[in-house]
């Protein structure tokens, strides 16, 4: 038989259930950060824009760096 994608019974544990009032904070705050992060390239290359001479490749270690400090920042919005 073809799945409907439902639930049949109670089998999610409480562990999986949705916070209330739908996401947490800190998937809202994830999700904000994707947004910002993916509109303006922030945690890429610096120097893609105005006068600059050569752009200035950042390490993988410090875009990575650059995001988490970026997820705090958006966490600390989003609980306020």
């Amino acid at each position: 038989m073809a799945e409907t994608g439902t639930p049949t019974g109670n089998n999610t544990p409480e562990a999986a259930a949705p916070a209330p009032g739908g996401r947490s904070k800190d998937e809202i705050a994830l999700e904000l950060m994707k947004f910002i992060a993916v509109n303006t390239g922030y945690g890429k290359a610096a120097g893609s824009a105005g006068f600059s001479g050569k752009p200035t490749a950042r390490t993988a270690e410090e875009q990575a760096d650059a995001l988490i400090d970026l997820f705090q920042r958006c966490r600390k919005v989003v609980s306020e």
